[in-house]
């Protein structure tokens, strides 16, 4: 008899709600841990099937990848030479070269500089007409790592604490099996993508010709999962995650004494009052029933007690899961900033990011890599989410061009969240990943 025990999901500030099997899951209670340089990280409290409350390991065995002598080994090396060179978005000269030559050694067709930084490797067997791509991003984040790994981040400010070097890792060792067997009849295209974290890189590559040049019919890719039990794969159908606008807004005042503030304008006054203007959008201009967050991340003016600065500086994050939602909430930020900054007798100037998109997986491929993952792994170990996630993957621009599907692989249930400075990809989950993208190739190339 299986016993219920309760467990967290936590996975960048996204909220996941998911059916286990064939019960559906629901939400029942939520806390929230901040960790220090870091946004709060939702973690949802649900109730999961398993012999241990800590982890479900015991996965339908599937490891094609012990049969290449050495490569779990190789994969745990891609991985740990990756993490200690982390590079930021549109920056991973030496990653990109890493990754780069690692293929070429397998034999690879390798197409580098596609969006500045990526890379597409393409392997054809047989007379196979089918085709298809696999993605996986590479860039890290300008956060200092606080881990005491053997093989932590070399340089200063900087670390794969998104596990974007896991992922890399992971699809280098599907690649090494499939070079290696050809087990299959078809074209497979290997998809590097740079700059996921500032929503650019996946939208370069289509702009380079990523579809044109390199033809698929379906494209897919995985993301680790912290806080999900290792062994476990979490998918969704439709919208699956919010679109992301990440903006800048400085307002100018004119700078003084602090001792003689009607001398002066004041931005940090502006600004504060901006912030709480904000905290109207949502709750008087979306739905309840439509999803929409509004935050403010960073604040900066000003460095002693008695000057008031000449200008302030916020860093916005708007989610949105509707285009038309995302428009209406953009045009409120603009129209706020600026009549804000007016009434204060300050400028506003607003710096608009790459625009995000709504990332919306495809039912049928979904079902279909749902499937496999349960043919593979045993259904027990595919869970299926009941609403979409908050948090944002610039994915979303090659479904938009291709049917496909995004989903995660387990990281472990005591995982710190994405993006903390004490964030640790489970190792364990590495060859599982490989295995996972095998099978797929595989069985959708299959003669």
């Amino acid at each position: 008899m299986k016993r219920t025990f309760l467990g967290k999901v936590a996975m960048a500030g996204m909220i996941l709600s998911f059916s286990l099997c064939s019960n559906v899951v629901s939400a029942t209670n939520i806390e929230r841990e901040a960790a220090p340089g870091a946004s709060g990280a939702a973690t949802l409290m649900l109730p999961i099937s398993s012999d241990n409350p800590k982890e479900q390991t015991s996965m339908k065995r599937y490891d094609k990848i012990s049969g290449i002598p050495g490569l779990k080994e190789q994969i745990r090396k891609w991985h740990e030479d990756l993490h200690r060179i982390p590079e930021t978005a549109l920056q991973e000269v030496n990653t990109s070269r890493y990754i780069a030559q690692a293929l070429k050694g397998m034999g690879y067709e390798v197409h580098e500089g596609i969006g500045k930084t990526g890379i597409v490797a393409v392997l054809k067997v047989g007379n196979g007409k089918k085709s298809i791509g696999l993605r996986a991003d590479f860039d890290a984040l300008p956060i200092q790592e606080v881990n005491d790994l053997p093989y932590k981040s070399e340089r200063a400010g900087c670390a794969h604490l998104c596990g974007h070097d896991s992922h890399t890792a992971m699809l280098l060792g599907a690649a090494k099996y499939l070079m290696e067997t050809k087990d299959f009849s078809g074209t497979l295209n290997l998809i590097f993508q740079p700059a996921e974290e500032t929503m650019e890189g996946g939208d370069a590559m289509i702009r380079d010709g990523l579809f044109e040049r390199f033809p698929m019919d379906a494209v897919y890719g995985m993301h680790n999962g912290p806080s999900l039990p290792v062994g476990k794969f979490l998918f969704g159908k439709g919208n699956m995650m919010a679109s992301v606008d990440n903006w800048e807004i400085v307002f100018t005042g004119k700078g003084g004494h602090g001792s003689a503030p009607e001398n002066a304008i004041d931005p940090v006054v502006a600004g504060s009052s901006f912030v709480m203007a904000l905290q109207t959008i949502v709750s008087r201009n979306v739905s309840p029933l439509d999803k929409c967050v509004v935050t403010v991340g960073a604040f900066n003016a000003g460095n002693a007690a008695n000057v008031i600065p000449e200008s302030a500086t916020l860093r916005l994050s708007i989610r949105n899961m509707k285009p038309e939602t995302r428009e209406m909430v953009l045009e409120k930020v603009r129209h706020i900033a600026r009549t804000q900054a007016e009434s204060f007798g300050c400028k506003a100037e607003i710096h608009e990011s790459h625009p995000g998109a709504v990332l919306t997986n495809n039912d049928e491929c979904t079902d279909y890599v749902m499937d496999v993952a349960a043919r593979t792994f045993g259904s027990e170990n595919v869970i299926v989410a009941d609403h979409p996630s908050m948090g944002s993957e610039d994915f979303a621009f090659m479904l938009q061009q291709k049917p496909g599907s995004y989903f995660f692989i387990g990281n472990g249930v005591d995982s710190k969240s994405l993006h903390h400075p004490e964030y640790v990809t489970n190792q364990e989950i590495l060859p599982m990943g490989a295995n996972m993208w095998v099978a797929l190739v595989e069985d959708y190339l299959k003669e």
